[in-house]
């Protein structure tokens, strides 16, 4: 059997339809750059999230930086993040010349919020925090954290599309919420894409402006800008996907107790856990093992395909050289541990099963 880590055209025939009418109308429109298509998917997905603004841009990263850059956060400033997260969340701090502050992770894989504190300096201006593989981070102590000391709270919602805290949309909890609609996410476009979500009119205005050139008006540059733009055809694609986001997720979410039925037992494996207040929308389902890369080979053999996220975390990374030497030990262990196994909402029962009987005869030395 094989079996794929992800399927990118796995639609149904309904969804499929929906996509393919979504790309006649813009190509028919002849308006393919920030016009109605934007402002409705804005819209839309703020509405979803629970935000009163969006704003459409170009990815995941710039997201993160345009954020960065309306709060005016540059050189001389200080962002704490984590260093397990794809390094766009890194890079963004980075662009805007600010210093990266790397933070271990909790048992969740989050920002460990017990060590922010200890952290945080008078030139400490923003924390982004990341939902990590498809749930909230621990928002509670983390706001509160910030609250007390009077610094931002940017919230990276790549991995977490529909992610509820206590019954509110992550997104929402922090000044920006940053999302990236990079084909493999929950809700993703046929190319690059990004928002940024707020409650602050004023900043969601900066932002708007920030993303296109700077522009109040046209040829009017009010403010240092870049070119960030979520352009009309991924934005019609996304208003039709997201009808369907919820859905994939509750799939994603029986794919997820079907792995922990069938890989239940195993003593050596250690399985997903869910912090208490959040869902999990499995956007990615890591387990740890001590035989990550025997185990990884035999799947491979046996047709299955699988990824970690991630294999070298951010610090350790040649373009961050200058952390290389810092230690973080709960991140450096994991790394060496984690597994994604494939999934996806198109995934049969049937596969499943196959994944759970390979690693299963992994550690019974029964192979089949």
């Amino acid at each position: 059997m094989k079996i794929s880590f992800n399927i990118l055209n796995g639609q149904s025939a309904e969804e499929k339809k929906d996509i393919l009418l979504a790309v006649r109308r813009v190509f028919e429109s002849g308006h393919y750059i920030l016009g109605p298509e934007v402002k409705k998917f804005e819209a839309a997905f703020a509405q979803y999230i629970g935000t009163k603004r969006g704003i459409g841009v170009a990815n995941g990263l710039e997201a993160l930086q345009i954020s960065l850059m309306a709060l005016d956060i540059g050189p001389g400033d200080e962002v704490i993040t984590t260093s397990l997260s794809a390094v766009a969340t890194a890079l963004a701090i980075k662009a805007v010349g600010a210093r990266v502050v790397f933070t271990d992770i909790d048992d969740f894989y989050h920002l460990n919020a017990q060590e922010i504190e200890e952290n945080i300096t008078p030139k400490t201006k923003a924390i982004i925090l990341v939902h990590l593989y498809g749930q909230s981070a621990n928002l509670d102590t983390i706001i509160k954290i910030a609250q007390k000391h009077n610094i931002s709270v940017i919230e990276d919602c790549a991995q977490a599309h529909g992610v509820t805290y206590k019954n509110k949309k992550v997104g929402s909890f922090g000044v920006f919420g940053c999302f990236s609609f990079y084909p493999t996410k929950n809700l993703g476009g046929i190319g690059d894409g990004g928002l940024i979500t707020t409650d602050d009119d004023i900043l969601a205005e900066k932002c708007r402006m920030i993303r296109n050139y700077g522009q109040k008006n046209r040829y009017e540059h009010t403010v240092y800008g870049i070119n960030s733009r979520l352009d009309e055809l991924q934005a019609a694609i996304l208003s039709e996907r997201l009808k369907y986001l919820d859905q994939n997720n509750a799939r994603r979410a029986e794919i997820a107790t079907l792995y922990k039925k069938g890989l239940s037992g195993i003593a050596e494996l250690k399985l997903p856990i869910t912090r208490e207040n959040s869902n999990h929308i499995f956007h990615l389902f890591v387990v740890e093992t001590e035989k990550r890369d025997t185990l990884q080979s035999l799947l491979k053999d046996k047709g299955v395909d699988t990824l970690i996220h991630y294999p070298l975390p951010i610090h350790r990374q040649e373009c961050f050289v200058e952390y290389n030497d810092l230690h973080l030990p709960v991140v450096e262990k994991r790394v060496s541990r984690i597994l994604s196994l494939p999934m996806h909402p198109y995934l049969k029962d049937e596969e499943i099963a196959y994944v759970c009987r390979v690693i299963k005869s992994f550690y019974n030395q029964t192979f089949f």
